[in-house]
């Protein structure tokens, strides 16, 4: 029989299955203990490769004291990468909404299945910022979609249905006050725009396609800034609707790697891109070993 649910989950349909398959994860609950092999999850964390959430796994060992072979959990579904470290799970949920959503429903359902207590979903990423320096680190607090509206809009039989796109006070605020004097970036607090592509969605004058001038451009970005947005990605209005809408406490820690005001090809900054994308990490770390102590 499918495991009981013990996060409440507004699907009365996954309550009579008799079994559940993770067919993205490779994960069938006919064959998996979830309570044995996931029960004791407290974070799950995810970024958009498995090269990331390699390196953050590894990241992870260090900070929690652990050892170990990481292992790809979900390899053989050819899909996402899954690593466990300790209590934290770290999966790669490839680019955009549409990929991370599929990834985000099944991750969920894992940790209900493996009755983990009020676990804690994190987003791990690069961005563009808009009018900050390349290299600062921004927590989101509330998401905005491409026509700059608070929601994550998307179509159910047909129907056009609009969700809040927040994420958790509680978990905004903790990251935010994992930043430290001496860092060497700085780390705020901003929204942040979820765009449905990479080009045009963004405002961006370098895709095949283009019918928007530089002024036209600029006029938008500005537009945002007006608006308290201060990065541009392709996740999170989805992210944080979805989990809003469960209930589930959820966050989101993005560095900038170009300020979209200044251009946009990502070669603005003089510091290496490794360098850039362990700012996340580093406090992604420090938000979990703060929350286990």
């Amino acid at each position: 029989m499918n495991p009981k649910l013990t996060i409440p989950l507004p699907n009365e349909h996954l309550e009579k299955l008799e079994s559940d398959f993770l067919y993205h994860l490779g994960i069938n609950s006919k064959t998996t203990n979830f309570e044995k092999e996931f029960g004791d999850v407290k974070f799950v964390c995810m970024g958009g490769t498995k090269n990331r959430m390699f390196e953050l796994a590894k990241y992870l060992q260090k900070v929690l004291g652990l050892r170990g072979e990481l292992v790809d959990l979900c390899e053989k579904a050819h899909r996402y990468a899954v690593f466990k470290v300790g209590p934290v799970l770290c999966a790669s949920h490839g680019i955009g909404m549409p990929s991370m959503s599929i990834l985000l429903h099944e991750m969920i359902k894992l940790v209900s299945y493996a009755k983990c207590k009020d676990p804690i979903f994190l987003r791990i990423g690069t961005s563009g910022g808009v009018g900050i320096p390349v290299g600062t680190v921004v927590v989101t607090k509330d998401a905005y979609n491409g026509y700059i509206r608070n929601e994550h809009e998307l179509a159910i039989l047909g129907e056009r249905v609009c969700r809040p796109a927040k994420f958790h006070e509680e978990v905004y605020t903790s990251l935010l006050s994992c930043a430290e004097p001496d860092d060497d970036f700085k780390t705020i607090l901003g929204n942040t725009m979820a765009a449905d592509d990479f080009y045009e969605g963004q405002g961006r004058l370098d895709g095949v396609i283009c019918e928007h001038n530089e002024q036209q451009k600029m006029e938008f970005l500005k537009k945002l800034h007006n608006h308290g947005v201060r990065n541009i990605e392709m996740e999170a209005t989805m992210f944080s609707s979805l989990t809003h809408h469960i209930g589930i406490k959820a966050g989101e820690i993005c560095v900038t790697l170009v300020d979209r005001l200044q251009g946009d090809q990502v070669t603005q900054s003089n510091i290496p891109k490794e360098v850039l994308e362990q700012r996340p990490l580093t406090m992604c770390g420090r938000f979990i070993k703060k929350h286990l102590d």
